[in-house]
């Protein structure tokens, strides 16, 4: 407990800020979700054969995993706040539409017979009658989306909205248990505290009559901060304002500069380094766009131009983005993704950063001590009989596990993929036996793996190189300069050592910044 005080306390700021984020984020999904869903609910109340279509495609919605429908919204909507909103907004569409459906189309025959009778019209009816009537339930559909939305909204940090989920994936990264629940105790906190206001708001604009409530009408407030007009009022104003700031940053104007970064520590250092060195040598805006998905993600957005400039590895260019066989020498896998990207997709690559961070499999030492394993083909030999834990993006890629499947004959009896800190948690639990690793790992360090040697050479080299936009280049050309000054910057050992530090629970802001103040690039 004490530790986790600890970790708030210096994390204050961040944590707030992300709080701010999330409550924005959420209410501006839940806003847009009720503008859509009330009126759809009408409009198949109205036409009742619309019901089964609208309901029925609702439901296939809720039933499409969250990742699975950003991965569609990501190449139309790029990343950020946009897709993360649109995809909250689609979950929360069902229980509200069909809570307003229900609502309406169950009211007692007699009541719709007397309105008829005195002469209301339909529209009337609907909204004097039906609507009143069917609002208890409406509320509860607008209740169950709005705390279901706090959760959803995590997921917003994966393509770089920011948000409570930043933190919860962070610390699953690093194995921070204190950054987890940074994130998780807030965004429960936020639900409740919806859940409550929502259920104030039920109370103001549910009628009197039909209020199951036991509050003694006599002793009713009479001020004006207790009247029903003045709660409506306050809560549109309030309403207003959240709308606004999340609006802003919505449709805003983009910053100058973007720099993007994949979702592991190493990437948030390299992407804080480019982000500070500009900010400090130029006079250009930056927006850190940091701990963005695996590889696709974060290159689909520097085509699309959400992202302009990230920090990649060479051997990742050329087999994971540009499908070409993998290549052992160093300069000619430089020289051919320089080439092709530019070609292809008008990206330029720039300077090697100095360090190779290639892939390793990793053991326990006592495991390979046991089974005298020194090489890949010697883990080949007893594969049949272990687990295999790897992330989910080495699990999926040709330079990654699918081709080293078939260059070394593994054939393990399970693969798990799994998030890259919980990796390194699953083989310390021995619920896997065998993990992937980068050779400037952190946690290398701190959980002391036994690296196997690549004997049979398939890993390619994967130099640090960033990634930069054309366009952003000949927009900003000051920018080639700045950059050169990290050529050949960083060392194996250097950046391990970096790497470690955020692992350990530094932010990865201020590793980067005290390098590049080490190196006098900074003051």
């Amino acid at each position: 407990m004490n530790s986790f005080m600890n970790f708030v306390i210096e994390r204050k700021d961040e944590i707030l800020t992300r709080f701010m984020e999330h409550i924005q984020l959420t209410i501006f999904a839940i806003v847009i979700a009720i503008a859509i869903a009330i009126p759809l609910g009408i409009l198949i109340v109205r036409f009742r054969k619309l019901s089964t279509p609208v309901i029925g495609f609702a439901n296939v919605v809720q039933s499409v995993p969250s990742l699975a429908l950003l991965g569609f919204l990501i190449p139309l909507l790029g990343i950020g706040s946009k897709p993360a909103i649109i995809m909250v907004v689609m979950y929360s569409l069902l229980p509200i539409v069909k809570n307003t459906f229900t609502g309406l189309t169950n009211i007692n025959p007699a009541l719709i017979e007397a309105a008829d009778g005195m002469g209301l019209t339909n529209t009337q009816v609907l909204l004097k009658v039906r609507f009143p009537l069917a609002m208890p339930i409406i509320m509860s559909g607008i209740r169950i989306s709005s705390v279901t939305a706090v959760g959803l909204m995590t997921i917003a940090a994966f393509i770089g909205a920011g948000g409570l989920g930043y933190l919860v994936f962070s610390g699953v990264q690093t194995v921070n248990n204190n950054m987890i629940l940074a994130g998780a105790i807030p965004a429960c906190v936020l639900a409740i505290f919806l859940d409550f206001i929502i259920g104030k708001v039920e109370n103001i604009v549910v009628p009197e009559g039909i209020k199951d409530t036991h509050v003694n009408k006599n002793t009713k407030n009479k001020t004006i901060f207790g009247s029903k007009k003045f709660k409506i009022w306050t809560s549109v104003v309030v309403l207003v304002v959240i709308l606004s700031s999340v609006g802003i940053s919505f449709f805003g104007n983009k910053t100058s500069i973007t720099i993007g970064s994949k979702n592991f520590n190493e990437q948030l250092i390299l992407g804080d380094m480019l982000a500070s060195l500009i900010e400090e040598k130029t006079d250009l805006k930056v927006e850190r766009k940091l701990n963005l998905g695996g590889t696709n993600v974060v290159y689909s957005a520097m085509q699309s131009g959400d992202v302009d400039m990230y920090v990649e590895y060479t051997g990742t260019v050329l087999v994971n983005i540009l499908k070409q066989p993998g290549l052992t020498d160093t300069d000619k896998v430089y020289n051919k993704i320089k080439k092709d990207l530019l070609a292809r997709d008008n990206i330029e690559v720039l300077n090697d950063m100095g360090f190779n961070n290639g892939y390793v499999i990793g053991v326990k030492k006592d495991f390979a001590k046991k089974h005298n394993l020194e090489t890949i083909s010697d883990l080949a030999k007893i594969s049949p009989t272990l687990n295999g834990g790897f992330t989910m993006e080495f699990a999926n890629r040709p330079d990654g596990f699918l081709g080293l499947k078939k260059a070394y004959g593994l054939n393990f009896k399970s693969v798990k993929g799994v998030d890259g800190g919980l990796r390194y948690t699953s083989l310390e639990k021995d619920e896997t036996q065998v993990v992937d690793a980068f050779t400037t790992d952190g946690l290398l360090k701190k959980f002391d793996l036994k690296l196997l040697k690549d004997d049979k050479q398939f890993f390619p080299p994967y130099h640090a190189v960033p990634l930069i936009r054309a366009e952003t280049l000949k927009k900003y050309p000051e920018l080639r300069e700045v950059l050169a000054l990290l050529d050949n910057s960083l060392t194996d050992d250097s950046i391990r050592d970096l790497n470690y530090r955020v692992d350990k629970g530094e932010q990865s802001r201020d590793v980067a910044e005290e390098f590049l103040r080490s190196k006098n690039l900074i003051k």
